[in-house]
């Protein structure tokens, strides 16, 4: 990761890569998308256009499906992969990348939702090649094919998984290269020593707000200030606090009080699993209610609130089909 410009594979190019694209590629940096069906021939006819805040980015980067990136590049052709996909298609892409991946030692960062992600990619690849990552207070969802639309402060969060406990940890050169390239590209960025305890803080206003959302219809302003509504909020984020435990995390009522005055203060946003069961897309369930629920079920304590949201959705989305 040497250089002026770097050369960034960004897998699954929708609302979050997308804008994290468009910023990177607006920095002069090089950039490669994946994407598929319409929104991908609209980028490739048109380029991608992000609307962020009022601005408008254009970024004209290639973009391809798997297997014409298999065909096409090498994975040496690139200083660093990144992985914006839904959670839900994790395993998926492992299995269409995982050979490809494994021929280089390029790093992979994810940005995905959820605390299981990096598991599934160090499984693939080794945890020296894995950094984990958050999306912070940001809102982004593709508003028709080739377009983005964003909101928030857009920050990052990076570490190397799980944790780095050493001072001599190669992936500390790594991880200030980019956030040395992320601050000047626009993308305000943190490194944490222990990326696994930052996930599981993201997974608290996740589980809080995401499944609630999708089955009220509600923004999250709207869920956090509402008489009824917030006290559920409240009760999922504080079972995701519980359900920490079972990861070695142990996040404190101090971690529950900060994730809960955070979303309450954010602005209203329409949820990614709200806008996926509106487009009547897989929604990331298992990812984040999911994960909460074995977490608990190991714990052997129980988890009331996620258990009965989670399970409404499912019920409604079984009655959809």
């Amino acid at each position: 990761m040497s250089g002026a410009a770097l050369n960034v594979l960004i897998v699954g190019a929708g609302g979050i890569g997308g804008y994290y694209g468009a910023r990177l590629a607006d920095a002069g940096h090089n950039l490669v998308l994946t994407a598929r069906g319409r929104h991908l021939a609209a980028i490739q006819a048109r380029g991608l256009e992000v609307m962020v805040e009022g601005e408008t980015l254009r970024c004209r980067a290639p973009a391809v499906d798997h297997a014409t990136l298999i065909r096409k590049h090498r994975t040496t052709d690139f200083d660093l992969v990144i992985f914006t996909l839904k959670s839900t298609a994790t395993k998926q892409v492992l299995k269409e990348l995982g050979s490809w991946l494994a021929q280089g030692d390029v790093p992979v960062l994810s940005l995905q939702n959820g605390v299981d992600n990096e598991v599934l990619i160090a499984r693939r690849l080794g945890e020296a090649r894995v950094l984990g990552g958050l999306a912070v207070r940001i809102g982004g969802h593709i508003t028709e094919p080739g377009k983005v639309r964003a909101e928030g402060v857009a920050q990052v969060v990076v570490g190397g998984w799980p944790c780095m406990e050493q001072s001599h940890d190669c992936r500390r050169t790594v991880l200030s290269r980019l956030k040395k390239v992320f601050d000047a590209a626009s993308i305000p960025t943190r490194v944490s020593d222990n990326i696994r305890y930052e996930l599981w803080r993201k997974l608290v206003i996740n589980n809080g707000v995401n499944p609630l959302s999708a089955l009220t219809g509600l923004d999250t302003r709207s869920l956090t200030h509402h008489p009824d509504f917030s006290r559920i909020v409240h009760g999922m984020m504080a079972e995701t606090v519980e359900a920490s435990r079972a990861d070695g995390v142990n996040l404190k009522s101090q971690d529950l009080d900060e994730m809960y005055e955070l979303i309450r203060s954010f602005n209203a946003i329409k949820t990614s699993m709200l806008v996926d069961k509106e487009k009547g897309r897989p929604l990331e369930l298992d990812s984040i209610s999911g994960a909460v629920l074995n977490r608990c079920q190991k714990l052997g304590i129980d988890a009331p609130y996620t258990r009965l949201v989670s399970a409404l959705l499912r019920v409604e989305g079984s009655q959809r089909l």
